[in-house]
């Protein structure tokens, strides 16, 4: 359902006439975030923030750190920081989930959206995105940029129950 969810925003986006690979990181704050559900939890509460993480992403198709573990529960603040010289983004996901958008990206490199499990983020900039994690299980966080997660672009993220 996840993957069909995803593949209808991204279809809907890519029509839309958008243009740009992404864009810059989206200037719509976490408070401004529309409430979503997914396999792999919900929009978060800025008030509620657990905990910060700090996660970079480089050049070398790399994300530091590489696996996250939180609890249930937990609403996480994650500040991303892009230390290359390319777009880079975090996109919050099940395995399944990043790699039919991944394969969508290839396909339209230029579409943009913008959901609260996702931060794009401009060379040398940083994003914020806050989400509560409210499900146990393994997933991942990847970058979904035409050829970023193919080139090993993506981490672990587990979360454990209470």
């Amino acid at each position: 359902m996840q993957v069909i969810r995803a593949l209808v925003l991204i279809a809907a986006c890519a029509f839309a006439g958008s243009a740009g690979a992404h864009g810059e990181a989206h200037g719509r704050s976490a408070a401004a975030q529309p409430l979503v559900e997914t396999a792999f939890g919900r929009t978060g509460d800025p008030s509620r923030v657990t905990r910060t993480v700090e996660v970079t992403m480089a050049d070398s198709m790399r994300f530091t750190p590489g696996e996250l573990t939180f609890r249930q529960g937990e609403t996480i603040r994650f500040r991303v920081r892009n230390t290359g010289k390319v777009m880079h983004e975090m996109v919050l996901g099940t395995s399944q989930d990043l790699q039919a958008h991944a394969e969508m990206m290839r396909k339209h490199p230029g579409m943009e959206h913008d959901e609260p499990y996702m931060a794009h983020v401009a060379p040398g900039k940083s994003a914020e995105m806050v989400w509560h994690f409210d499900k146990p299980g393994d997933f991942q966080f990847g970058c979904l940029v035409a050829g970023h997660f193919e080139a090993g672009m993506v981490g672990r993220l587990r979360v454990v129950r209470k």
